[in-house]
């Protein structure tokens, strides 16, 4: 079954609590049943992940090819990654799968209510299966996975399901991604920086290469607290990237690196 979203009407954002940050505290103490971004609104109170920093982080920092013809986003939640990646991508088309029903309904929504919604296509499928009956290949795979194995699980199954790999193993996402991906396309994703390190490790059991992995760390004093990478099918001539974010300066404020990032997204009030 595949919704096809095919309504224009523009959209709009407010923040959440994920992964590092609560965005919703840090803005305009403004309820985080919704998100306002500068070209579209995310809506999540039947969310059980709300748009946090990871997701955007790694929207924000994600490369599109301005050639790719279709992109994926696994594990959409409320669709800010797809979102993120229409706006980025004039022309792609972009599906996106979640296993949720709340969260699969939100999106659809989400999605309607955005500038693209003639490009937008949401599946209510795990990847696994997805990966079996999906026609055509993807120039661009993104996901803000499921990476916790066995620390103490949410009270909710909708929170759990969003942040352990229960569901989703990380053997069945790289072998999904694999069988998706175009021989020059990328797979592109956030974890945290051991679990990262992890999969990075055995993502080369399936002949995947890194290209580019920047270490993300909240304040200057601080260890990085994510690792984002790049990988593909094919191996970069040259050093792979590496690169470093650093999200708050001494002051609290955000660092004019983290600014310039994620300035075609976040409104001014989130970056005060």
């Amino acid at each position: 079954m595949a919704i096809l979203i095919n309504n224009t009407r523009k959209a709009t954002v407010q923040p959440s609590n994920n992964s590092t940050i609560s965005e919703a505290k840090q803005f305009n103490n403004l309820p985080n049943t919704y998100f306002n971004f500068k070209q579209f609104t995310i809506h999540q109170e039947r969310c059980a992940m709300k748009v946090g920093t990871d997701g955007v982080l790694l929207g924000a920092w994600a490369k599109v090819e301005s050639t790719a013809k279709r992109i994926l986003d696994i594990g959409t939640g409320t669709g800010l990654l797809a979102l993120m990646m229409a706006q980025k991508s004039p022309t792609a088309m972009i599906d996106a799968v979640e296993i949720d029903h709340p969260a699969f309904l939100q999106a659809s929504e989400n999605f309607t209510a955005s500038p693209w919604a003639d490009r937008l296509k949401i599946y209510p499928s795990p990847i696994q299966k997805f990966a079996q009956i999906v026609p055509y290949s993807y120039d661009l795979i993104i996901t803000n996975p499921p990476y916790f194995h066995d620390s103490h699980k949410a009270r909710t199954t909708a929170r759990t399901q969003a942040r352990h790999s229960d569901t989703l193993s990380p053997n069945e996402l790289l072998e999904a991604a694999k069988k998706l991906l175009q021989p020059k396309g990328s797979f592109q994703f956030i974890m945290p920086v051991t679990e990262g390190l992890q999969f990075q490790e055995l993502a080369s059991e399936y002949g995947f290469y890194t290209h580019r992995r920047m270490h993300f760390k909240p304040k200057p004093n601080k260890a990085a607290k994510r690792l984002l990478m790049e990988f593909r099918l094919y191996k970069k001539e040259g050093e792979m990237e590496v690169s470093e974010l650093i999200g708050r300066g001494e002051d609290n404020l955000h660092t004019e690196s983290y600014r310039q990032l994620t300035t075609a997204f976040y409104l001014d009030t989130a970056l005060s």
